[in-house]
């Protein structure tokens, strides 16, 4: 019974930086890996990112390495995705989910169980 409610996301133009947050309620979320997904229109849900339930390891897709970073902060129960050099192609609903066991980082969305709304990321040209 995990409630996760994502924010951050807007319009904005190619190029720019905007910093997308989650947070989690009815547990903590410090005994879960977390990890974040974009939905296109018409397009199947992906794989963005990953971190471990300590925070030490983190996974990316291939397409955000290097412009994308994940965080948590298990004090405050939440979670960040920090987007740079954002692109049109980034152009997606993203949702917040935490791991359902040990092989979250394959990216994978039936290995993850709770899941926030999403937050709607529009990247401009």
């Amino acid at each position: 019974q995990v409630q996760l409610v994502e924010s951050g996301g807007g319009l904005v133009q190619a190029g720019a930086s905007l910093r997308l947050s989650c947070a989690a309620s009815g547990r903590t979320i410090s005994t879960y890996a977390v990890g974040w997904f974009r939905q296109a229109p018409g397009k199947e849900r992906e794989f963005v990112a990953a971190i471990s339930r300590g925070g030490i390891s983190t996974y990316y897709a291939t397409s955000v390495k290097g412009r994308f970073t994940i965080s948590r902060d298990n004090d405050k129960n939440t979670m960040y995705l920090q987007m740079t050099s954002l692109e049109p192609e980034d152009t997606a609903v993203y949702y917040c989910a935490t791991a359902r066991g040990p092989d979250y980082y394959r990216g994978r969305t039936d290995h993850y169980r709770y899941w926030g709304q999403g937050t709607q990321v529009t990247v401009s040209t």
